[in-house]
């Protein structure tokens, strides 16, 4: 046992010193330069980034090891690090090598079809690639951020009178040297660079750039803006503003033409994303026109749809602090006082003799209609904090709610969603109204609410019944103590007489209980004995 241990020991330890296995974690000194060692390539047309002079690199001094633990924390000025693995070392130098080749291999795409190019010699990956280029008068370097290169001999007229950038410095080169050649250093993409300088010598840019993507037009236009190279940015701008976007694709159009100032270069581009603000002053009207023809659809399949569509648009927008565009209060309560004379209208017809009805389905659907238009507004109105008015507005509604009782429950149930709608959002706090108001709306609706729940229950299938339990009570809860006692008394009847027919909210009755027998918190309360307060239902 001890002799394959001792085995084992010593297997783990040359892989270690060959490399295979992380060492433990080793400490320097910040003072001493850690540097890597790597030969040159020979330089052709295109350069790797190790080619450059500048860039020599030693290797490492060997590692000074910690002695324990506790010497490492005596000594706060050293570092701890892990030393890759020979296998990591060899991967990380196998994907280099795998990204220059083929980056070598997409710029010899590029230049093979070059008007600068007479011939092409391509050597294997391993002699790292050799291109010959035709004779030009200007040797032409792109030089990228991590000291890839590649050399072209362009012709220096063409440079000219394309680019401004180019213009002018062949004039100052000139003056020097018959001789010019010009480097380009630091370049975030040599690819695109270098595509396009071969666009400066095409006559039809347009044609040129069907079929590329969004990205690399942009690639396009960031360098032709750079290089100053009008025919280009107008080719690139064009494409732009003619072919589709994805979502993706526009926030990266709109950022790149913002950060380029291009101004009215690129005003046709953002016109697709921007309204003048002419337009953007009637955005309200807009917003009353689609909610308009959504309340007046004659398909309710469209219908469905499009209510489902302009909510979830008009959540979005009030999600965005950015936006400062917005439906008007106005707007929407002009729509809630169209729909409430609707219905009434709807309801009196109900209500009236039989030989005036019409066909009593048609009547039945129209209501329904007419309530759940009511209720998506409201749901507009809560969702940005508009709903206050509309407790009051829904309070005051007494010829409805007389109306609202003379007709069968199956005509009538779903306009008791509204008030369901709203005590759900009083009782989650999102609409704050005073107590008068609140208990208004309870007077009003509340009876029919009882009258409709049945109904609601079975026929409603986007009816939450747990929700609508818990926000009834605690609307009922914000109350003075004794219109509590007397909705409380009033529901714990019904209850016992309905069942599941009537609205569960008991653990509210509790609460109200704790309230007035047990938690008594009024110092003018007798504790002695069980006090019922004397107060008439509201009516």
């Amino acid at each position: 046992m001890a002799a394959e241990d001792g085995l084992r020991s010593r297997e783990v330890s040359a892989m270690i010193k060959q490399g295979f296995i992380p060492s433990q974690a080793l400490s320097f000194s910040p003072s001493r330069p850690v540097t890597t060692n790597a030969s040159s390539l020979a330089r052709g047309p295109f350069h790797s980034p190790s080619s450059s002079p500048s860039k020599t690199l030693s290797s490492p001094s060997p590692p000074h090891f910690s002695a324990s633990a506790s010497a490492s924390s005596a000594e706060p000025a050293q570092q701890v690090l892990t030393r890759p693995t020979l296998f990591e070392m060899m991967s990380q130098e196998q994907h280099r090598l795998e990204s220059s080749n083929a980056l070598k291999s997409r710029l010899s795409k590029i230049l093979s079809n070059a008007p600068f190019v007479n011939s092409i010699v391509a050597n294997s990956v391993e002699s790292d690639g050799d291109l010959g280029f035709g004779s030009g008068d200007v040797r032409l370097t792109v030089v990228s951020r991590d000291g890839f290169s590649v050399s072209m001999d362009v012709h220096g007229r063409v440079l000219a009178e394309k680019s401004r950038y180019f213009a002018e410095k062949l004039r100052r080169d000139r003056g020097v040297s018959h001789s010019v050649d010009i480097e380009i250093s630091e370049c975030d993409d040599l690819e695109v660079y270098v595509e396009t300088v071969v666009l400066m010598y095409s006559e039809d840019l347009k044609k040129r750039l069907i079929g590329e993507g969004v990205d690399k037009v942009l690639g396009l236009l960031k360098v032709s803006s750079a290089i100053m190279f009008d025919i280009g940015i107008s080719a690139c701008l064009e494409y732009l503003e003619a072919v589709p976007w994805s979502n993706d694709e526009e926030e990266k159009v709109v950022s790149h033409l913002r950060q380029l100032q291009l101004h009215d270069s690129a005003a046709e581009v953002l016109h697709r994303v921007s309204a003048e603000p002419s337009t953007s002053s009637r955005t309200d009207d807009i917003f009353l026109r689609l909610l308009s023809g959504v309340l007046q659809a004659k398909d309710d399949k469209a219908r469905r749809e499009m209510k489902s569509l302009i909510s979830r648009l008009l959540r979005e927008e009030a999600s965005d602090c950015s936006s400062d565009i917005d439906v008007s209060r106005d707007s929407l309560y002009h729509l809630c006082h169209r729909c409430l004379s609707s219905l009434i209208l709807c309801l009196s017809e109900a209500a009236g003799p039989d030989e005036k009805k019409r066909d009593r389905g048609t009547l039945m659907a129209e209501i329904a209609r007419e309530a759940d238009n009511v209720h998506w507004i409201v749901e507009i109105l809560i969702d940005k904090n508009m709903g206050d008015e509309f407790v009051k507005l829904w309070g005051d509604q007494k010829e409805l709610a007389i109306l609202h009782s003379k007709i069968p429950t199956v005509y009538r149930h779903e306009i008791s969603r509204v008030t369901a709608q709203l005590c759900v959002a009083m009782g989650k706090g999102l609409i704050l109204v005073p107590k008068n108001t609140r208990l208004s709306l309870l007077s009003t609706w509340l009876e029919a609410l009882y009258e409709d729940f049945g109904w609601m229950r079975r026929a409603s299938r986007s009816m939450d019944k747990k929700l609508l339990e818990d926000g009834l009570g605690q609307t009922i809860l914000t109350l003075p103590l004794p219109q509590q006692q007397a909705i409380f008394l009033n529901w714990f009847d019904r209850y016992l007489n309905k069942g599941d027919d009537c609205p569960d909210i008991q653990k509210a009755f509790e609460i109200w209980w704790r309230r007035a027998f047990i938690r008594q918190h009024g110092p003018e309360l007798n504790n002695s004995h069980l006090q019922i307060t004397v107060c008439g239902y509201p009516n």
